[in-house]
């Protein structure tokens, strides 16, 4: 009886969320936590040993359903904290694809399976963008609606009404602190109070604009291996966010708390609550701010590969 492992790893929005909505570009750097599962053929659904309702777990529904609902024992071991902006859905989505695909024999092309995830993506959450999936399918680093010169194209997605043009990002070594608020807040909310923001305020349009124009900055100083640039761009990434609304006090303390030890540091994800990231060299002592600051930190690392498949016979 075969067995297929798959792993895929989390991520972090570096610049442009929010902004991506309309349009801007943005850019997810994936990071060294990794959601890690096997599945093998069974004789009904099991998740980690247990009898489980295939319909009470959307992501992996849409996934069963493009491989004939082949119900299989699946057993799950994520180091990618949950609600937390870090990926951790896009994750499960993209390592279950890899390894339902493995298991029919399809294929186990990255774009392929960073589609398939996005699908179930959007089929459990009724929104979203591939951004995630593609970051985690791909690993490393990856850019929406960046220029066409900008980056090497990986793959294009649509859906309904929307396409993202998807390309990969060259990002040197470098070392991040995600510091972790313990906070949950819905995307969707959060998204529309940007979109009545900017809306019925020009200004509010002009911020969005902005963080368009210091992601593509961003993208150049990750290019040359400008931390000092790239930083000063994250902060003030972070304050014209924090103007549309979308950070908290949890954040802004954090944020506050690393910026003597860090190059940079911002909100990352939807914001509300989850998570903020430091740009460092001196990512102990950002650790130590955070934690005293009532945060959860961890060091990540750059150069992260994506979805990895192994089967075992």
């Amino acid at each position: 009886m075969n067995e297929i492992s798959a792993s895929a790893p989390g991520k972090f929005v570096i610049l442009g969320e929010h902004a991506v909505v309309y349009g801007k570009p943005a850019a997810a750097l994936a990071i060294n936590r990794r959601f890690n599962l096997t599945v093998r053929r069974d004789s009904e659904f099991r998740i980690n040993n247990e009898a489980a309702d295939i319909t009470a777990n959307p992501h992996l529904r849409y996934i069963s359903g493009k491989n004939d609902m082949l119900p299989v024992s699946v057993h799950m071991d994520s180091k990618i904290p949950t609600g937390s902006g870090l990926g951790s859905s896009a994750a499960l989505s993209v390592a279950f694809s890899a390894a339902m695909r493995a298991l029919n024999g399809r294929s186990t092309d990255e774009g392929e399976i960073a589609k398939e995830a996005f699908e179930a993506e959007y089929f459990s959450q009724g929104r979203g963008s591939p951004m995630d999936t593609s970051a985690s399918a791909h690993g490393y680093g990856v850019a929406l609606n960046a220029p066409e010169n900008d980056g090497g194209r990986l793959w294009d997605i649509t859906k309904n009404e929307y396409a993202w043009r998807v390309s990969m990002i060259d990002v040197p070594p470098m070392t991040f602190v995600i510091g972790c608020t313990g906070i949950k807040a819905a995307t969707g909310p959060l998204v529309e109070r940007v979109r009545k923001y900017k809306d019925s305020n020009r200004f509010a349009s002009d911020i969005v604009d902005e963080i368009g124009q210091i992601t593509l900055d961003g993208m150049t100083a990750l290019r040359k291996n400008d931390v000092t640039v790239l930083g000063d761009l994250m902060t003030k990434d972070h304050k014209l966010l924090s103007i549309l609304g979308v950070s908290s006090k949890e954040l802004n303390k954090l944020v506050g708390a690393s910026l003597p030890y860090a190059y940079g540091a911002k909100l990352t994800g939807a914001g509300g609550g989850g998570c903020m990231v430091a740009l460092t060299d001196q990512p102990e002592k950002v650790c130590e701010a955070i934690s005293s600051r009532g945060g959860s930190p961890f060091i990540v690392k750059t150069g992260v590969e994506g979805v990895r498949v192994s089967v075992k016979t």
